[in-house]
């Protein structure tokens, strides 16, 4: 059984909206576009969600979103939100160099999971430079903007099986 949804192919056996993915945004990223603009780019996060679920109609994919500035949050919303979901795009902002609760909370959702930095992390300061997170993750983009999200949705749903992806 084939699906086609705004031109795209979906795996056989799945329907429009079965494939739900978590996008999770860490400490600042709510004053994205506000905050050292000439680093992070100009559009908010709210712009980026509103490409983000543009791209996910266009995918047959559901997201939901989650931000805040405390790691326990984020390690509580995994944990109640893993289960009924295929994958996660997860900016974690500073906590990329010492968030190791919230690298458990990943690696126990066992979830394909892209790590996403607006800014390129290995470019930067070195204490940027290293992930405690990405040895438990399927890939990171980092240093492309506000695209890395698009391109992190695009690599889920290939990982997923959804067709032209």
């Amino acid at each position: 059984m084939v699906i086609i949804l705004a031109g795209r192919w979906l795996a056989a056996g799945r329907r429009p909206g079965d494939l739900h993915v978590l996008v999770i945004n860490g400490p600042n990223l709510n004053r994205t576009g506000y905050r050292q603009p000439e680093v992070y780019g100009s559009l908010t996060l709210e712009d980026i969600n509103g490409q983000l679920n543009r791209l996910a109609l266009t995918l047959g994919m559901r997201l939901t979103f989650f931000q805040s500035n405390h790691e326990g949050e984020l390690v509580d919303f995994l944990q109640g939100s893993a289960a009924g979901a295929q994958g996660i795009i997860i900016n974690p902002g500073a906590l990329t160099h010492y968030g190791y609760s919230l690298r458990d909370a990943l690696q126990d959702a066992g979830l394909p999971a892209i790590e996403v930095h607006l800014s390129n992390i290995h470019a930067r300061e070195e204490f940027r430079r290293h992930s405690v997170l990405a040895p438990v993750l399927t890939g990171q983009v980092a240093g492309l903007g506000s695209q890395g999200y698009l391109l992190a949705l695009r690599a889920l749903a290939h990982i997923a099986g959804v067709a032209g992806c």
